[in-house]
């Protein structure tokens, strides 16, 4: 189930998990069409579900003319099986967002990609050059601004905080009402791993911030706009930012420390913070190797469709306490290594000599430590194994 160049140029590999609105690749290709972006350059593999209509899907990439395969959940399988990796299958939860990280093994186990980008299917691209520009952010060399503050966390929104209040999904309690502080940094060609670019409409919140916020239908009553991102920026080394998997580009380099976490399949039902917590370890292990994480340009337009606040509220709450610690846990860990695999094998174990005990749901922290370790022992195990053509 599978279109391939037999040119084999792609080099980006989009990964778009999606059980809904799955037409958003056909703006996406657009865009890229519309700025001369090479759409043989790209991949796209979209993460879905047996329930859903994967022939529709995969017709749909026919129709574009761009490369690409759909996995449902059997397929999955089939590829896990394929790869000699079956026993890593439960790396990947099912029926989560955090299914993102098939397209990360898939892409580790295709090595021909050098890029990797995260798009949700909720989400359409600005008028600008959207796939050039995260490739741009990601070659970039020069000043920018970095931006720290005395909680050690940066708000991604932090431009407009004085309007509009917003801060995004995942960030602490505990470190909102923060002194930011800004300079200049400069950046050699190399030193961003990855790009985040940010959303206009629909402000990424979480469920409580969308409650305080009036609106009962999942979105957010306020709105971000374009005038709302001016300057792009770095999170200083030291400091943490909340990074959503909407509208990321990244190195492939970055995939053992960029484990999207197994989050909702679990009996503890801990849900909404696979890209959050994913983002805090990558954060650290750039702080440990001398990288950095690109914020602001391109945008997206998000438009999340509504549902019950209180449905994303269950889903969340699980986790909301140790969503104040866990950056705690891993904070200074790894310091010397040099590798991601190293760093990453740290902050597991971090996870894993935590007290439970002293959290709700604390047991579920080394759930995820025994999972990182396994993500990368399923790396590994990939890097043994030839890879095989999916066309």
């Amino acid at each position: 189930m599978g279109t391939q160049s037999s040119e084999r140029t792609q080099d980006v590999c989009v990964v778009v998990p999606t059980i809904r609105e799955y037409d958003c690749v056909r703006a996406y290709v657009a865009n890229a069409r519309k700025h001369g972006f090479d759409t043989d350059r790209l991949f796209f593999v979209l993460v879905t579900e047996d329930f859903c209509d994967t022939d529709a899907m995969q017709a749909m990439l026919e129709d574009l003319a761009v490369a690409g395969a759909v996995f449902d959940g059997t397929r999955r399988e089939e590829w896990y099986d394929t790869h000699d990796i079956e026993e890593y299958g439960h790396v990947v939860p099912a029926a989560s967002h955090a299914e993102t990280s098939f397209g990360l093994l898939y892409m580790w186990a295709t090595n021909q990609f050098e890029y990797g980008v995260f798009l949700d299917d909720d989400t359409l691209p600005h008028p600008g050059d959207f796939f050039g520009r995260h490739l741009s952010n990601l070659a970039y060399e020069g000043e920018i601004e970095s931006v720290a503050s005395d909680t050690q966390w940066v708000n991604v929104l932090y431009q407009s905080a004085a309007e509009h209040g917003l801060y995004p999904r995942g960030y602490p309690y505990s470190a909102m009402d923060e002194r930011v502080e800004t300079d200049t940094t400069t950046l050699d060609r190399g030193d961003v791993v990855a790009s985040q670019g940010l959303w206009t409409n629909v402000p990424d919140l979480d469920a409580v911030r969308i409650l305080m916020d009036g609106d009962l239908d999942g979105q957010a009553r306020t709105r971000t706009t374009t005038e709302d991102f001016g300057r792009d920026f770095v999170a200083a080394p030291g400091n943490y930012l909340t990074v959503c998997s909407m509208n990321l580009a990244f190195r492939r380099e970055i995939i053992p420390a960029f484990y999207q976490l197994p989050m909702d399949d679990n009996e503890w039902d801990v849900g909404r913070f696979d890209d959050i917590w994913s983002g805090v370890f990558l954060k650290r292990a750039c702080d440990v190797l001398g990288k950095q994480i690109y914020n602001g340009h391109p945008l997206c337009e998000h438009n999340k469709a509504p549902r019950s606040t209180f449905d994303d509220l269950h889903n969340e709450v699980a986790g909301l306490e140790l969503n104040e610690h866990v950056w705690r846990l891993v904070d200074g860990v790894g310091e010397g290594a040099d590798s991601y695999v190293e760093v990453y094998r740290a902050v597991a174990d971090a996870l894993l000599d935590a007290d439970a005990e002293a959290y709700r749901n604390g047991d579920f922290l080394p759930h995820v430590g025994e999972h990182m370790h396994d993500w990368l022992d399923a790396l590994a195990d990939l890097e043994r194994v030839p890879a095989v053509a999916d066309d």
